[in-house]
């Protein structure tokens, strides 16, 4: 059996410890305000609609989808698609995270940049992301320098699609700090909750950033040894 030693793997050891702290925070998080209901008694639906409402988006639909912490806003199909756990539920994480959506919602209303371009990006991404390391590995084990930098280019797409998600994330919760805010269907002591609950998500966007970048640079380090 063939066995090859990377001493590069050392490289993700930071963002793989980033990585197991911001799942454990996030779903820690989530449970605990999962528990804190809103004084308002709004469900995540609920909440949405008004939100959309409010916002100028009443033709966006809002559907239950399966699955925990799966809820998305979808430019193409214009639909806002919650979990199971928090469509029905009227906790404060399951407010935050509608207006967290929301906040994607009216991104794509506004033509909001760092979202088009990422929307952009996704088809190259993806094939980036299931190529890339493959590549790059066959013409490194059969000696074909060319190989290994497709391979780079490659993964160096699914590196900008990280990197330009974290503005875009970063302000859909802002957007919905300020949403929520303004409406009162949060009061001031269940809006820092909230946030918590958005800052907790978002770590888990900056240790997948990490972990990209730090891949890239592993591959960089290996292609460099080759011209050694």
């Amino acid at each position: 059996m063939f066995y090859y030693y990377d001493p590069t793997m050392i490289l993700l050891i930071p963002a793989i410890i980033l990585a197991v702290y911001a799942q454990w925070k996030v779903q820690s998080t989530y449970s605990q305000m999962s528990q804190e209901r809103s004084s308002k008694g709004l469900t995540g639906e609920s909440a949405g609609r008004k939100l959309l409402d409010s916002a100028g988006l009443s033709k966006i639909g809002i559907e239950r989808m399966p699955g925990n912490l799966t809820d998305n806003y979808d430019p193409r199909d214009k639909v806002l698609r919650l979990s199971e756990g928090v469509f029905s539920s009227d906790s404060i994480a399951a407010i935050g995270i509608v207006a967290h959506e929301v906040g994607h919602a009216v991104q794509d209303k506004n033509a909001y940049a760092p979202l088009k371009i990422r929307a952009g990006l996704v088809p190259a991404a993806n094939i980036g992301s299931n190529l890339a390391i493959p590549l790059f590995f066959l013409g490194l084990l059969m000696g074909y320098p060319k190989l290994m930098d497709l391979g780079i280019i490659a993964f160096s797409i699914a590196v900008a699609f990280t990197l330009i998600t974290l503005p875009v994330e970063f302000n859909a919760s802002k957007r919905a700090i300020a949403m929520l805010s303004g409406s009162g269907y949060l009061t001031k002591d269940e809006l820092p909750m909230a946030k918590k609950v958005l800052d907790a998500a978002a770590l888990t966007y900056v240790a997948a950033t990490a972990m990209a970048v730090l891949n890239l640079i592993r591959l960089l380090a290996l292609r460099g040894s080759r011209e050694e």
